[in-house]
């Protein structure tokens, strides 16, 4: 079951590289030297982005660790859940301009 949401979490990652670097491609004037480089730093960014977020609400809402950082997955749920957040919000701001239009 986990290799299945290994597999699962590396084919979004993909996608939403694929995505971002779409994005940037047709956004700026000139092409940057290297788009997969720069997609994929802003994914981990958006990621640690989220991750700190939901770190600093849980502590502010005191929040016990006990119930997200004693799993028997090798990854902390917190991290993961802001890696998936950061894999859809591509696809969600590409949805929204649309629906704007």
């Amino acid at each position: 079951m986990q290799a299945l949401g290994f597999v699962l979490l590396v084919i979004g990652i993909v996608v939403s590289v694929r995505e971002r670097r779409y994005r940037m491609m047709y956004r700026s004037s000139q092409p940057s030297s290297n788009l997969l480089a720069t997609s994929l730093s802003q994914l981990v960014g958006t990621a640690g982005g989220i991750y700190l977020s939901l770190e600093l609400l849980f502590s502010f809402l005191k929040i016990p660790e006990d119930l997200w950082s004693n799993t028997i997955f090798l990854v902390e749920p917190l991290a993961l859940f802001s890696l998936l957040l950061a894999i859809v919000q591509p696809f969600g701001l590409k949805a929204w301009t649309r629906l704007r239009k």
